[in-house]
């Protein structure tokens, strides 16, 4: 007797427990839900491209491509950058891999590595039995500022060194000085 009393009460617990989890998952189900339809806070700060930073770009397809997959990114909500993670994964390896001759360098290697790799952690976030929107949308959030790094040091790579700088002053004053000298130079007459 005393057995099945405390069998009946374990019952009775364990019943109760599992209500009690069936509440919380359904509590977190509808959190998540929440979170996984809120849009992604994205910066409207956008890095221009220098003119002949831009001429290369306009050409180079898998450049173009990210860049559109960027500017989506500020109407995305948690959900549709987990739905597009792996396209946006893939569009990441083809703009590192296609990488043109003309703007290779370390620093844009690199930049593209941190980009394709941050791609690659929101797809295998977004892959996870239970994924974590928050977790997400911190990572889907930092794609875009990286992209915004990356045209920096596209822009980098066409700006003038204090050498260059110095040799095109250096140019212009004996340019100058040319001009002057040929300017106050007295004109001499012709005795004939």
């Amino acid at each position: 007797m005393k057995n099945l009393f405390f069998i009946l009460v374990s019952l009775f617990l364990f019943g109760c427990e599992e209500k009690k989890n069936l509440e919380e998952n359904a509590d977190k189900k509808a959190e998540d839900s929440i979170a996984f339809s809120q849009n992604l806070k994205i910066s409207n700060q956008d890095v221009l491209l220098l003119p002949e930073a831009r001429a290369i770009t306009s050409e180079w397809l898998a450049y173009l491509t990210a860049q559109i997959e960027i500017e989506n990114f500020r109407e995305y909500t948690v959900n549709e950058a987990v739905a597009n993670a792996q396209p946006i994964a893939e569009i990441m390896k083809s703009l590192r891999e296609t990488l043109p001759d003309t703007l290779k360098s370390n620093a844009t290697e690199v930049r593209l590595a941190v980009i394709y790799t941050k791609a690659k952690v929101l797809e295998q976030q977004s892959k996870k039995r239970n994924p974590d929107p928050v977790e997400i949308a911190k990572i889907a959030e930092e794609i875009p500022t990286e992209f915004n790094n990356f045209k920096i040091q596209l822009n980098e790579l066409f700006e003038k060194t204090l050498e260059q700088f110095e040799k095109e002053l250096d140019a212009f004053e004996e340019e100058r000085e040319r001009d002057t000298i040929e300017t106050s130079a007295p004109e001499t007459e012709d005795p004939v």
